[in-house]
């Protein structure tokens, strides 16, 4: 039995008995148990999962963005009980107008996670002290880690020599997006015929 079948065995009847007491539905993937949770309980669910089970570590909460779905978001948050040796994530989803009440009353230490979720995805807090941005700039523009978001950015910021100062400017790319070729020149590109001059001496 390999350490994933086994750390399913242990965590399954901790499943169980979190869907019986929290109402809420599980998963079970890859050896670590999910909690889906209703967006409005989110705060009720984690102070129970606190002190009543003892998951007493939030480690992380970050977001998924899923631009097909009707709510778009999932914020999950990662717990960990040092007591049962055991980890838990919880999701909940969200959209871009429907705000997620903060939970930094349960781990004071969502406070900044919240904010990087909000800066990150667009993702709302409600009763969150401070909902600024951490990690953009104060004039970005969108949030960088959703899908449609484009990969090269709105704004692209430099040093201006003249102007002694740092400029923002719209992207502008000096050239298309290209595929290149990063074959050995001594093993010679697949071209399809004719043939580059020069090739024949590696097929030979």
């Amino acid at each position: 039995m390999n350490a994933i079948m086994a750390m399913e065995e242990a965590l399954t009847p901790l499943g169980a008995e979190m869907v019986a007491e929290l109402d809420v539905a599980a998963e079970l993937a890859f050896g670590e148990l999910t909690l889906v949770a209703e967006r409005d309980r989110i705060v009720e669910v984690l102070t129970d999962l606190r002190d009543r089970f003892g998951f007493q570590q939030l480690l992380d909460l970050c977001g998924t963005d899923y631009p097909d779905r009707e709510e778009r978001f999932e914020v999950v948050y990662h717990l960990l009980s040092m007591t049962r040796n055991a980890r838990v994530r919880v999701k909940v989803a969200t959209d871009e107008v429907q705000p997620v009440p903060s939970v930094i009353d349960v781990y004071p230490c969502a406070n900044w996670f919240e904010r990087e979720a909000f800066d990150m995805y667009g993702m709302l807090f409600s009763g969150h002290p401070d909902m600024r941005r951490l990690l953009t700039d104060y004039g970005f523009e969108g949030h960088p880690l959703r899908k449609d978001f484009p990969m090269t950015g709105h704004v692209e910021v430099r040093w201006d020599e003249e102007q002694r100062r740092v400029v923002y400017e719209p992207v502008r790319l000096a050239q298309e997006f290209r595929n290149f070729d990063f074959l050995s020149p001594w093993e010679g590109a697949e071209y399809p015929a004719p043939v580059l001059p020069g090739d024949e001496k590696v097929k030979g």
